[in-house]
């Protein structure tokens, strides 16, 4: 295992709505995208979510660790103590991170029994912590975490301490999510707390449109007249998340942006394609690549959700640099749990789809999985209830019938989706037939 997925997130306590007392509505663009990151983030089941944030407690020369047994914080700071957030702390990656540090020569802190005040106690989880662990543990995960504060070293060399937590998470066999606590500008407008500035508006759409492209190099190498004139608290947090992600084929997806308070709030998720990804790639990953390989059986991930040990339709979609390599499913469940059902349907995928020849060894590192658990097909009496973004679409005739999953690109409208599913069941287009619509969850 390894780092399987990382993000930007912000940490405005605003936006938390017993702090923000109806001003959070201001930012609901930042909101939605951070319950639609925190859900993505809670699919792909992590193991251990490590922050990297920019308002604990700061060294000059040495990133600073929590080594509390239990993380804990709340939002006393912001008029809110009710609202108070616990999370189990990951000391064997701590202690991993800390000996793979040391090795390469970065200054670490760890940091317990004692508050920064010097007194007996623990340290509280800051609120670039409990912002984003806010939402992730609405959506259900984030219940054991590791938090991190940078320190004012080069990107340089806080891009190679992200590579440290790669490293220790991969010795250990954990499913890591690393989250980039970064607000953006803090001088985007005349407003703004820390001052206004013309060019932080510039620093947010350049660094937002490297986060896009995924240019590590440019992020790493940003104008620093620039940066210092934006007046940010992110960027080092994003270098470290970097790293983490050191080698990797990613996939990167920016979920919104948007300066409501005079500061930038970027919200963003990058996918490993290689061996990261969802639990449910995993499976599909692990069950063709054993077979392809002569295995006999393949490795069941410890600890499965409940959900994997429930029945479901599933389609396993392979692709190689881009083009389909494989697609196989099933409308309907023919294995009795989740788990068995994406791993045959992945074996028939890679080795037994006409269209294409069995996938061989050789090409096992160039695949690309994506995983749809289907919604229960219902039948639809009208068109108009049908969208190719949202519903893919069955279309039977007597014993003919056809499948299109939703959201595939190029497919931009219902009579496309319909002609091309039609076409696949050899059924004419003046032929009556029945339509269903279903939805899918996507794992990548």
């Amino acid at each position: 295992m390894g780092i399987i997925a990382a993000g930007v997130a912000p940490h405005p306590p605003i936006i938390i709505p017993e702090v923000g007392r109806g001003e959070e509505k201001k930012a609901v663009k930042t909101i939605k995208a951070m319950q639609i990151f925190a859900e993505r983030l809670a699919k792909i089941n992590g193991e251990t979510i490590v922050f990297i944030t920019p308002h604990g407690p700061m060294y000059r020369d040495a990133l600073a660790i929590l080594g509390e047994t239990r993380l804990k914080g709340d939002f006393a700071g912001f008029y809110a103590p009710g609202v108070q957030l616990a999370a189990e702390n990951d000391r064997e990656l701590v202690r991993a991170i800390e000996k793979g540090s040391r090795e390469t020569g970065i200054g670490v802190a760890l940091l317990e029994g004692a508050s920064e005040s010097g007194s007996s106690g623990e340290f509280n989880l800051d609120h670039g912590v409990t912002v984003p662990l806010y939402f992730l543990q609405e959506a259900g995960t984030g219940k054991r975490c590791v938090a991190i504060t940078y320190a004012p070293l080069s990107y340089r060399e806080l891009y190679n301490f992200g590579k440290v937590i790669k490293k220790a998470a991969e010795e250990l066999g954990r499913r890591v999510v690393v989250v980039a606590s970064s607000d953006l500008s803090h001088r985007l407008s005349r407003d703004s707390q820390a001052g206004y500035h013309p060019r932080g508006k510039e620093f947010d759409r350049t660094l937002v449109k490297h986060l896009e492209d995924y240019q590590v190099d440019k992020i790493l190498t940003m104008d620093m007249d620039l940066v210092q004139a934006a007046g940010e608290c992110g960027l080092r947090s994003i270098a470290v998340m970097l790293g983490c992600l050191d080698g990797e084929e990613v996939k990167p997806e920016v979920l919104s942006y948007e300066g409501p308070f005079g500061v930038g709030y970027a919200v963003a998720l990058f996918t490993p394609q290689g061996t990261g990804g969802s639990l449910h790639t995993h499976i599909a990953r692990q069950a063709l690549e054993s077979s392809v390989k002569g295995q006999v059986r393949f490795q069941v991930p410890p600890d499965l959700p409940e959900e994997f040990h429930q029945p479901g339709a599933v389609f396993v979609s392979l692709k190689k640099h881009g083009a389909l390599r494989g697609c196989i499913g099933t409308i309907y469940p023919s294995e009795k749990t989740l788990l068995e059902e994406i791993a045959i349907n992945s074996l028939n995928a890679g080795l037994r789809d006409p269209r294409f020849p069995p996938v061989t060894e050789a090409e096992l590192e160039e695949l690309e999985y994506s995983v749809d658990v289907l919604t229960e097909p219902e039948k639809v009496e009208s068109i108009a209830q049908l969208d190719p973004k949202v519903y893919g679409v069955i279309v039977r005739s007597g014993e003919r019938s056809g499948v299109l999953l939703p959201a595939l690109e190029g497919v931009d409208s219902v009579e496309l989706q319909l002609d091309i599913t039609r076409r696949k069941a050899g059924i004419g287009p003046h032929e009556d037939v029945e339509i269903f619509r279903f939805r899918v969850n996507r794992f990548y």
